[in-house]
Order: structure tokens, then C-alpha cells, then sequence
């Protein structure tokens, strides 16, 4: 079995998908939702910009920062440019909107034909080796978990049936996740899907606790392959376990050293930090003593590098 790939955030691909808005409030606050993730997706975690995309009913009102309009076809196309994201790279999707559900169907509304989660399938189906996360935040996304499900995505929906239609504020709270260090619960600088899920669900309930009105939104997240999500994933249970590995990379509180050498330090120890998370996810379709046997090199080298670091600083 070859190694993994080193992941880093040159590695990682986002797109953010706002949909239909309806009233021009919601417009207003999905639009900071997706600025915020798109601006943290590029300052915030390294992606570059060439790989973030942000479609949105009116991307004239934020022309800064959006890529075209989500519209069905410019969908399309964002995921024809998802698909030449390279073996192991990251892509994350999030879907920020409203859903709705005829009893038979859900959609993900746009402007203009809808999507549903068989229209989604194929698209998410063009993904073969790359770690994928689908984030849908909108009211009836429930069902898009056994459409889009696999090994080797992990799907996250801010419902749990098609059922749940008033408008979720689970989106908001999952940006809030990615856009600060208050979902790191493990204080590793770096905000894992699974994180964020908890975060984001853990916000939603307090909040409608504090208003005093039944929960109306029921956030299910699905990593194993299986087509049934879990509203209680965990990093070692049977949902959860891929989730907790997979994150855009490490939100740094500092710049990289400005002197090359030392810079070119940093790098590197960055991307072994990657290859350890990568080694660990491939751990289960992997022999155990190749898997301890190569993690233990990783890890090696990951030490050293720090110590290389630590004895160049020093010399300054």
C-alpha cells in the first residue's frame, strides 16, 4: 500500500452554495454566513482562492467574494472544477438556504429548478479518492443523508427527516465552528468536522432552550458509509471516527516566520501534522503492523522536524 498524501490547506477545495433566500432578511443573513466561511476558507486557513468558490442568488451584492450565481448550472460547473481536486485533497460543500419536502421528495432551493438529493448524487459521485464533506444546512435536508452517503464522505445535514421544514439556524452556528477557535474542544488549533457538528448542534439547542420553543431542527451527520446518520457521532464510535480526522487545516494565531529557512521549517512540520491525520484515516483498510509501522516513522520525522525547528530558533 503507498503512503498518503501529504494534505495542507493548498490541498483543500471549499464551496459555499447559497440558495434561494426568499425574504430579502434571509438573504441578508445567509450572505453573512457565506462570507464569513469564504473569508476564513482564504485568510483564516490558507485555501487558495483560485479553490474557494461561492455562488449565491445575487452575486452581484457581493462581488468581492462570489464566483457566479446558484443557479442549477453554475452548480454543475463548480463541481466540474471540484472534480480535478487531486487524490486525498479535501473538498468541502456547504449548502446554505432553504429545503423543502413533498412527502416523496427534498430540494434544495434555488433560483430557478431546484435541486434534489438524486440530482446531487452524480455529482458528488465524480469523487472517487478525495476525503469529501457535504454540509447541508437547510430546512429537509434529513434525506439527502442516505442519497448522498459512502465510504469516504462524510454528510452532514442540519435535519433529520424532510419532515423538519421551518428555517434551521444550524448553518450559522456551523460557520461560527469553522470561523473561530470556540469549537476546538481538544485545543489542537484545529477545528474537525466532528467539532463542528457537535458545536454547531450543541448552539442550536441552547438556543431554542433559551426562547422556550420545541427544537424544530435535529442535525444528523453520516461518515461511515452507511446511509443512516447519527445525531451522537464520536471519535470512537462507528459515526464520528472520520469525521474527527478531517478539518481545512490549522487556523494559525501567528504568520509563518518571515526568514525562508525557518519558514520552510514550519512547512514542512505542517504537512507531516497532515500525513498523520491522512495515516489515521486510512488506518482501518490498512495492515495493522504496516499501519503502526508507518505511523510510527511519521511520527518520527515529525518529532525531529520540531526539533530542527527548535535548535534554528534558538541560534537567533
Amino acid at each position: 500500500m503507498l503512503a498518503p498524501a501529504v494534505a495542507s490547506a493548498q490541498t483543500a477545495h471549499v464551496a459555499v452554495i447559497v440558495g434561494l433566500a426568499g425574504d430579502p432578511e434571509y438573504r441578508e443573513l445567509y450572505g453573512k454566513w457565506a462570507a464569513s466561511l469564504v473569508d476564513a476558507a482564504k485568510d483564516l486557513y490558507g485555501v487558495p482562492a483560485a479553490q474557494v468558490h461561492y455562488l449565491t442568488e445575487k452575486p452581484e451584492e457581493d462581488a468581492t467574494r462570489a464566483t457566479g450565481r446558484s443557479a442549477r448550472d453554475e452548480v454543475v460547473k463548480v463541481f466540474d472544477r471540484l472534480a480535478a481536486a487531486g487524490p486525498d485533497d479535501l473538498v468541502l460543500v456547504v449548502l446554505i438556504g432553504h429545503g423543502t419536502f413533498d412527502g416523496r421528495e427534498a430540494k434544495f432551493n434555488l433560483p430557478g429548478p431546484d435541486m434534489t438529493p438524486a440530482d446531487f448524487a452524480p455529482l458528488v459521485g465524480r469523487f472517487r479518492s478525495q476525503r469529501v464533506v457535504v454540509v447541508n444546512t437547510a430546512s429537509a435536508s434529513g434525506p439527502f443523508i442516505e442519497a448522498l452517503s459512502a465510504p469516504g464522505r462524510t454528510i452532514i445535514t442540519a435535519t433529520r427527516t424532510g419532515r423538519e421544514s421551518f428555517a434551521t439556524i444550524f448553518g450559522g452556528y456551523f460557520v461560527d465552528a469553522l470561523t473561530s477557535d470556540a469549537a476546538d474542544t481538544d485545543k489542537n488549533r484545529r477545528v474537525s468536522m466532528l467539532e463542528a457538528f457537535e458545536y454547531a448542534k450543541r448552539e442550536v439547542e441552547s438556543t431554542y432552550t433559551r426562547q422556550g420553543i420545541i427544537l424544530t431542527e435535529h442535525a444528523m451527520l453520516e461518515d461511515a458509509g452507511g446511509k443512516e446518520g447519527t445525531a451522537t457521532p464520536a471519535a470512537n464510535a462507528k459515526q464520528g471516527r472520520t469525521a474527527a480526522l478531517l478539518s481545512l487545516g490549522s487556523a494559525e494565531a501567528d504568520p509563518l516566520p518571515a526568514e525562508p529557512a525557518v519558514r520552510a521549517l514550519y512547512e514542512e512540520r505542517r504537512a507531516l501534522e497532515r500525513r498523520v491525520e491522512s495515516l489515521r484515516l486510512m488506518k482501518d483498510g490498512m495492515d495493522p503492523q504496516r499501519y503502526a509501522k508507518d505511523l510510527e516513522q511519521v511520527l518520527t520525522e515529525l518529532a525531529l522536524k520540531t526539533r530542527q525547528i527548535r535548535e534554528m530558533e534558538g541560534k537567533k
